[in-house]
């Protein structure tokens, strides 16, 4: 079975890499950023063939499998930034002297194998594999079919000039490998879907490995009647229009109904190409499309926002600092953002290096999943010979007093 060996040598591989100093992960990151500007023709080409055959793809779904010149220049600063950035492992998280002697410090490390199924974003696999690798994670990943060959391209790149630890990342093409990987609790350590919230739920239902969900993106912009009406139009617009086919695109705009007559028309005009409708309060359109509803106030949008949105990013246009904070404690969200397009929401444009998704749960990592989500921890004991007897019979006692310091080893 081609899949249980690519995860038996993940496995291998990841326990390579979790050893793997800094120094020599950074230098595979800047080697990919490398091999990526100099094969870009070859990534190119692949990713024509793959568009010509999704040529009835509707266009906001066609631009997110077009990878041109402009996405492999966002691929390559994504991977200069996460190489510059800071050692995500052995970072100690916490240091506590025990007693004299005996000091105790929880240390950031990898969680091991992750296992990727992705949407057809080619440019999705750049960032999942630079982010796993300098994590020191070993990673299946499977994109979507309509980008095979792109994604093809862009993996004999990675694992040819990323070629830290043999077998650190594979690439699965079919359907039934989903379901196989799904059976490998043995190796996978953590499984992130990137995709509806039906096909979450299906991988959840379905597996033993730990799921950390990436579901749609339902994202509202609530216009307060407080708003200043041209910030209101620009972060609107900007929401909905500046990317629509991606998680972090509005797709409902609510409105005060004190202001709904004099704003919305604005809106309006500076959207001609959107469609406005009164309905879909469920649903992602990933398109030039959006909801519109008109509310009495502050918690009604709230109210809405909780029951039909997904949990990812949603924004208040508002002057009154109080209605802000009302509206950011009181969303269940990932992101609450205040006077900003949720197009923020972005592990690049958080500063996180690049991100392998945004997860709309709450256990282990929530919003976009950078390098912090994808280490845990474990302890390290420094001791000298000490024993749990001597502190049982009352020769020694503990002291707990926290300490300020990384781990020397």
């Amino acid at each position: 079975m081609p899949l249980l060996d690519d995860a038996r040598s993940a496995r291998e591989a990841s326990r390579k890499l979790a050893a793997t100093p800094l120094a020599g992960r950074n230098a595979a990151l800047l080697a990919i950023a490398d091999a990526l500007a100099s094969n870009s023709e070859a990534i190119f080409a692949a990713n024509r063939m793959d568009l010509a055959d999704a040529a009835s793809l509707p266009e906001p779904l066609a631009k997110r499998l077009r990878y041109d010149g402009h996405k492999l220049q966002e691929s390559v600063a994504e991977l200069r930034a996460l190489a510059a950035l800071p050692d995500p492992l052995g970072r100690a998280l916490n240091s506590t002297r025990l007693a004299d002697g005996l000091e105790l410090y929880r240390v950031s490390c990898p969680l091991g194998v992750i296992g990727m199924v992705f949407e057809s974003r080619p440019d999705a696999l750049v960032q999942i594999a630079a982010l796993c690798l300098k994590t020191g994670n070993a990673v299946l990943l499977k994109g979507g079919s309509e980008a095979r060959r792109t994604n093809r391209a862009l993996y004999d790149v990675v694992t040819r000039a990323g070629n830290v630890a043999p077998g650190w990342c594979a690439l699965l093409e079919s359907r039934e490998d989903v379901h196989a990987m799904l059976r490998l609790d043995g190796y996978i350590d953590l499984l992130i879907p990137r995709g509806s919230g039906g096909f979450v739920k299906f991988i959840m239902d379905n597996t033993k490995i730990p799921v950390m969900g990436h579901a749609e993106g339902l994202c509202h912009v609530y216009v307060d009647r407080d708003a200043d009406p041209d910030m209101a139009v620009s972060v609107v617009r900007d929401s909905k229009t500046q990317y629509p086919a991606v998680c972090n695109a509005a797709e409902t705009l609510l409105i005060h109904k004190d202001v709904a007559d004099r704003i919305l028309p604005m809106i309006r005009a500076a959207m001609p190409d959107c469609e406005f409708r009164d309905d879909g309060w469920d649903t992602e359109y990933l398109d030039m499309i959006i909801s519109v509803r008109t509310v009495s106030g502050l918690e009604e949008a709230i109210a809405h926002i909780n029951r039909y949105g997904s949990g990812h990013t949603d924004a208040i246009v508002t002057s009154d600092p109080a209605a802000a904070a009302r509206f950011m404690d009181g969303v269940d969200s990932a992101g609450v953002f205040w006077n900003a397009s949720t197009r923020f929401a972005d592990g690049y444009r958080y500063g996180l290096g690049a991100e392998v998704g945004v997860s709309t749960g709450k256990l282990h990592a929530r919003g976009p999943v950078g390098m912090e989500g994808l280490t845990t921890y474990k302890y390290k004991l420094l001791g000298h010979g000490d024993t749990v007897g001597e502190f049982a019979d009352g020769k020694r006692g503990f002291k707990h007093e926290p300490l300020d310091r990384e781990c020397p080893l």
